[in-house]
């Protein structure tokens, strides 16, 4: 049987965020998605979930899901048979992007949370589409479903998260780097730049998508993920 696929998705959303993929891959494989809501750091999170998550498996990260994936690559890589990092980033924050974060979290804990949730995942920087307001009315209904504290709390660990470009050096499994052409917080050149530290890494750029790609051009994204699960577990 082919290894099952584990989906972590993004700050402030669920399992619905990989809908398509899910739905699209299910037929032939296991999948599952996975919270990473449980802990105020990284570490913490990455460590909840290896109590749970299946011996081995393929893991999609988005955004801080990928942030994640790349902590359980850092600490447990025999877990993992392939990593596909999807409009994600190896970066720790600099001092001035972190304080750039604590006025949502203020509003947000001030009872504005239903305010802050477009500004927070950038929901206008979607592609324009016949279903943009689609994608961003279940955005939004992820956001308010997890509420204002997990907002606050992966704010915190996103805020805290450690440099992992030394993780990507030593990456040695089949890994998938997809970017929405479109991303203006994390744009394409990020997404290179990540992928020539992976070895034999694959970059694929997602055409008319920003950063939820996976919603945005949900088709395209699922091919990109078959490419992917259809690679050979050795490298060459």
């Amino acid at each position: 049987m082919p290894e099952p696929i584990v989906f972590l998705p993004d700050m402030l959303c669920d399992a619905r965020l990989f809908g398509p993929q899910l739905a699209a891959l299910s037929g032939r494989r296991a999948v599952m998605a996975a919270p990473i809501t449980g802990g105020e750091r990284i570490e913490e999170i990455a460590s909840n979930l290896l109590d749970q998550l299946p011996k081995r498996s393929a893991i999609v990260g988005c955004g801080m899901g990928g942030a994640v994936a790349l902590e359980i690559v850092r600490r447990a890589p025999d877990r993992l048979t392939r990593l596909c990092l999807m409009d994600s980033s190896p970066l720790q924050d600099t001092p001035q992007q972190a304080a750039a974060r604590d006025p949502l979290l203020i509003r947000a804990r001030a009872g504005k949370f239903e305010s802050v949730i477009d500004e927070a995942l950038h929901l206008g920087d979607l592609v324009a589409s016949p279903w943009r307001g689609e994608v961003a009315a279940l955005i939004r209904d992820m956001a308010l479903g997890l509420g204002p504290e997990v907002l606050v709390r992966q704010t915190r660990a996103w805020q805290r998260r450690k440099d992992q470009q030394g993780t990507l050096r030593r990456i040695n499994m089949p890994t998938l780097v997809v970017c929405g052409a479109e991303n203006r917080q994390l744009p394409v050149k990020r997404h290179e730049f990540m992928a020539e530290l992976i070895p034999g890494a694959h970059l694929r750029v997602i055409e008319d998508a920003a950063h939820f790609s996976m919603l945005e051009q949900p088709d395209a994204v699922a091919d990109a993920l078959s490419d992917w699960l259809a690679m050979p577990l050795v490298l060459r």
